[in-house]
């Protein structure tokens, strides 16, 4: 490379900038160094008038007079005259004003709401729908994508202005090329990072057989759960629009059915992950117990039973009597082995056990889930009723749903039961009663009892 060539090059905007940059440096230093020189001779002149002067006293305390008066008079202009603080950029107010319309007031002045809507697969489709939530003031606080062959369905956690109507925010979605849309109000719960809430659920499930059901629901939302025992050939496996068809290895078929949003394939993988994570690791029931003491000085122990404790469970039927098993089933029971191989069965619910120091079943508690509710029931051996038994029981049961997530439980049984009726009002929970032919259905809302139940596991006295 010749000189001309290099003469020619021309100027990048980084050489130039660098070259800006030791000019400024070198008049900076210049400028200082004049300045030090400045400082020394001034210093110098000073010293020689008050050493060798015949005034140098009297110029020193001259000059402390005059720096005192002039504090003095800054101190009173000051006062007289407040700087006022800088005006807010948007509405003249105060920085204080508007630290109280800050983050705080944004979020109380908001609400929270789920939103899903299928849009084309095709380049700016999601663009179109953020603009035009940024526009009503919407914040996106989380989405997930579910890819279909033709679309997408895009799902929003949004965080809307509080005075936005749900016909605005749906007709600007629509306006930007969305269709199917679906609207729900949300809360703090939602709030939650997808991949952690799914692994959560599946760490649940693998603890838990008797979680499967609650963990399909918190990941769908409302929906119905149905288990066909070999049904794995009456319909194909997958998802057709509001309903979703899962086949179990061990030929079972669960179908959920939500009506109010029909699901996507990104759905049904998750489902089926669930559902393969539980046949994969087979039946299993977590061992916790507690210990009980009544009155009379008895201890007796409350744990999670299975089916290895159909022997002992069908012995403590035999020991009740035709009316206990009556008010327990609605009926005369000739099959019982038939109802524990269901009710011991963890996929359907979660039983509960009183056992006595040598391994006798006194008591059973059942806890099975039903949609977004769940039933309980009980049955006590005659010999131990009025105990407490039946109330400790139930108020554990509670508790157990309340930790899955359901928020009402409901008892059915005959009208006439007035033991059964009596437990239900001992958990302190509004209860809704329904009568029917004789049949009577008690709902229990959990929620408003929720401070008043006992951990599930809890050691002391029965209650």
């Amino acid at each position: 490379m010749d000189s001309s060539t290099l003469s020619a090059r021309p100027t990048t905007p980084a050489r130039a900038q660098r070259r800006a940059a030791r000019g400024h440096r070198w008049r900076r230093d210049t400028t200082e160094l004049a300045a030090i020189f400045a400082a020394c001779a001034a210093a110098d002149l000073v010293a020689n008038v008050v050493v060798h002067g015949h005034d140098g006293p009297v110029l020193l305390f001259g000059s402390a007079a005059a720096l005192l008066v002039t504090a003095v008079c800054h101190a009173w202009w000051a006062h007289r005259h407040p700087h006022s603080p800088p005006p807010h950029p948007d509405h003249g107010a105060p920085p204080g004003e508007a630290a109280m319309t800050g983050p705080l007031g944004y979020f109380e002045q908001t609400a929270l709401w789920r939103l899903r809507a299928t849009v084309p697969d095709s380049p700016g489709s999601l663009a179109r729908v953020a603009a035009a939530l940024a526009g009503l003031g919407v914040n996106i606080v989380s989405m997930q994508a579910h890819p279909l062959p033709e679309a997408t369905v895009d799902e929003f956690l949004l965080r809307a202005p509080g005075t936005l109507a749900r016909a605005e925010l749906v007709a600007a979605v629509a306006a930007a090329g969305g269709h199917d849309i679906w609207t729900d109000p949300a809360d703090a719960h939602d709030l939650v990072d997808v991949p952690a809430h799914i692994l959560a659920l599946a760490t649940r499930t693998a603890l838990d057989a008797a979680e499967l059901p609650v963990a399909l629901r918190q990941l769908f939302g409302r929906c119905t759960i149905r288990q066909y025992p070999g049904g794995g050939e009456r319909a194909a496996a997958g998802v057709d629009g509001h309903v979703m068809r899962l086949p179990a290895p061990s030929g079972d078929l669960i179908e959920l059915t939500r009506p109010q949003l029909p699901f996507t394939p990104t759905e049904f993988a998750r489902a089926q992950a669930l559902v393969e994570l539980d046949s994969l690791l087979g039946p299993r029931v977590p061992k916790v117990e507690a210990r009980l003491s009544l009155p009379a000085g008895t201890d007796l122990t409350v744990r999670r039973a299975d089916a290895g404790d159909k022997a002992a469970a069908l012995a403590m039927h035999h020991r009740c009597s035709k009316e206990s098993l009556r008010r327990r089933y609605h009926g005369p029971v000739a099959d019982a082995d038939r109802y524990l191989d269901h009710l011991l069965d963890p996929r359907h619910g979660q039983t509960l056990a009183v056992e006595t120091a040598d391994g006798r079943i006194v008591a059973l508690a059942h806890l099975m889930w039903d949609d977004d509710s769940a039933e309980v029931a009980l049955l006590v051996e005659d010999d131990w009723q009025q105990r407490g038994l039946g109330v400790d029981l139930l108020r554990r049961m509670a508790a157990l749903a309340l930790e899955g997530g359901v928020r009402t439980v409901y008892a059915v049984t005959h009208a006439s039961n007035t033991g059964l009726i009596s437990t239900m009002r001992r958990l302190a929970a509004p209860l809704d009663y329904q009568v029917e032919d004789g049949t009577l259905v008690i709902t229990a809302h959990l929620a408003e009892a929720a401070d008043r139940l006992p951990t599930p596991w809890a050691t002391g006295p029965g209650r």
